[in-house]
């Protein structure tokens, strides 16, 4: 997976990130994860006011919201 997205269930800003990075990885046949960080006290303590985040090839890549022509390029170069 080259893209991982961190969220949590109920909110908005992870369900328009989920959408984007859904639409650009299927066009660029690239597989992508979300995880829960409410699963994970650590993660919630360190991604909770950011999320959405999402990291490329294991990188923070975005957070808050997802620019589709950033995340392609990142995907493509």
């Amino acid at each position: 997976m080259r893209v991982t997205l961190y969220g949590k269930p109920g909110c908005h800003l992870c369900d328009d990130a989920r959408a984007i990075v859904d639409q650009v990885c299927a066009e660029l046949g690239v597989g992508w994860t979300e995880i829960d960080i409410t699963t994970d006290p650590k993660l919630f303590e360190e991604y909770g006011e950011q999320i959405p985040v999402t990291f490329v090839d294991g990188r923070q890549h975005d957070f808050w919201r997802v620019d589709p022509v950033r995340l392609k390029k990142a995907l493509t170069t």
